[in-house]
């Protein structure tokens, strides 16, 4: 329901408001929670999950060769496995890579035997480096540890720590930001993003908002980035010119009030595409 809400909040409209043609390549549905079959092993509803990354892979692919800039609406976090595979192997292709900067609460980078869990959700960014379940990674990962950053981070669990000091993974938690600020911190992961690649993709959880913001989350953890924090994120992204593809996830409509973090969430997409104060 995620993906609706934002078109309820008028994401299309706002979108063109600031010059762009919008063209919608389509919306990909998971089966009905209800009627999903787990499965059997440590990773629930592993097999949907997977046959609806690959079916985001190939609608962005799609998008990418038609010379779109990807906006992906979702919907849980393990879309990424599939929207970021699509825009790392299409650049692969001209003989590029990519950087991503993901910002969010949680470093996604739990693995099937680290996760307390099994929650895919909390593994893309590890099955984007090449570490997690063989049905989701691929041989040649999407992304470099060295051109990846988290933004946000407050909830880290120990398996996650292990693997992101292991491979160098850039995180700056919500303790770095308060000291230094959000301006410093999105300056250095732009910088890591795009040292050697041709650009980034912008993966952008709502949980990396403070809850009091952002109520409309599965998983919100409190002490998180404020109204303005999120718009520079946003905003430094667009004024770098390197931004390759944007994606906004984890909104639950559920258990938003009246739409509140639907409607915030737009204007972060308004100000990650180029939308400005002045």
């Amino acid at each position: 329901m995620g993906p609706s809400a934002l078109r309820i909040a008028g994401v299309t409209s706002e979108v063109e408001a600031i010059g762009h043609r919008v063209i919608e390549c389509g919306t990909i549905t998971a089966g009905g929670f209800e009627t999903a079959v787990a499965g059997q092993g440590e990773l629930p509803y592993l097999d949907e999950i997977a046959a609806v990354v690959e079916r985001i892979r190939s609608a962005v692919g799609e998008g990418l060769a038609r010379g779109c800039t990807p906006l992906v609406l979702g919907g849980d976090h393990s879309i990424s496995i599939g929207s970021v595979a699509a825009v790392a192997q299409h650049r692969r292709a001209l003989g590029e890579r990519i950087g991503v900067i993901w910002v969010d609460a949680h470093a996604d980078m739990n693995r099937p035997h680290t996760s307390p869990s099994g929650n895919i959700h909390g593994m893309p960014l590890a099955v984007l480096l090449g570490y997690g379940d063989p049905r989701l990674t691929s041989p040649n990962p999407s992304v470099r540890p060295e051109n990846v950053s988290v933004l946000g981070a407050r909830h880290l669990d120990p398996g996650e720590k292990r693997l992101i000091g292991r491979l160098g993974v850039r995180v700056f938690t919500m303790t770095e930001i308060d000291e230094v600020g959000i301006g410093a911190c999105m300056d250095e992961a732009v910088e890591r993003a795009t040292a050697d690649t041709v650009g980034f993709h912008l993966s952008l959880d709502l949980d990396a908002l403070d809850p009091r913001l952002a109520p409309g989350v599965g998983t919100p953890v409190k002490g998180g980035l404020t109204y303005r924090e999120g718009h520079l994120v946003c905003e430094k992204a667009a004024r770098c010119g390197r931004l390759l593809s944007l994606e906004v996830v984890e909104l639950n409509p559920v258990l938003d009030d009246r739409n509140h973090t639907a409607q915030l969430a737009v204007g972060l997409v308004a100000s990650a595409l180029g939308r400005t104060i002045l």
